[in-house]
């Protein structure tokens, strides 16, 4: 399937920070929110339940934008690779979360798709970073939370931000897909629908 003209570049999300990442391509794109459900299914694994979401993100876009690339991503956090850690969305349940994170290790799973809505070809990638968290007393999440207000990021912690303090190693192959878009696998997922970065403007 090809374009009569350059396809419009959509993202599929309603977030600041994968607004924020996907600016450093220096892609001319526009923002569409999906506004889905992210509960996960019954027995459904971390891995796959962050892969159906940025596909289900994708699809209801790509349904308001024919002939358009658009980008769709979600993260999901586990220890056990059976529980999942969403958006904790409020104080309590990041408390709760940091508790049960604390001197562990965490896998987090951002998956990212490109779906070209005119052809239906759905390109997709999974990237996961691991996060080894310090020991952290109440007193800390207490005071972590109430400076850094990450309700709105899986693990309860913003990377980015001060959450580094509550870290004590990050191991990724791909640095901004602890941030919620990997931007590495998504240059290769977007060159695949002929859309680079650095190609030549000439």
């Amino acid at each position: 399937m090809t374009f009569a003209t350059s396809p419009r570049l959509v993202l599929a999300s309603g977030s600041r920070y994968r607004k924020a990442l996907l600016e450093q391509l220096g892609l001319a794109f526009e923002v569409s929110s999906p506004d889905i459900d992210e509960t996960g299914r019954p027995g459904e694994q971390p891995r796959a339940l962050a892969m159906r979401l940025a596909r289900d993100k994708a699809r209801v876009v790509a349904y308001r934008y024919p002939n358009s690339i658009v980008i769709g991503s979600d993260q999901v956090a586990t220890l056990d690779e059976l529980t999942a850690y969403s958006k904790p969305e409020n104080h309590s349940a990041a408390v709760a979360q940091l508790t049960q994170l604390s001197g562990r290790t965490a896998s987090f799973h951002t998956a990212v798709v490109v779906l070209n809505s005119a052809s239906s070809q759905l390109h997709d990638a999974l990237v996961t970073t691991s996060v080894t968290y310090r020991e952290l007393t109440p007193d800390t999440i207490e005071t972590y939370l109430r400076r850094d207000q990450p309700y709105d990021c899986a693990g309860s912690a913003r990377i980015e931000s001060l959450g580094i303090a509550l870290v004590r190693r990050v191991t990724s192959d791909d640095p901004s897909a602890l941030l919620g878009l990997p931007l590495i696998a998504l240059t290769d997922l977007l060159a695949r629908e002929g859309i680079r970065p650095l190609a030549s403007q000439t």
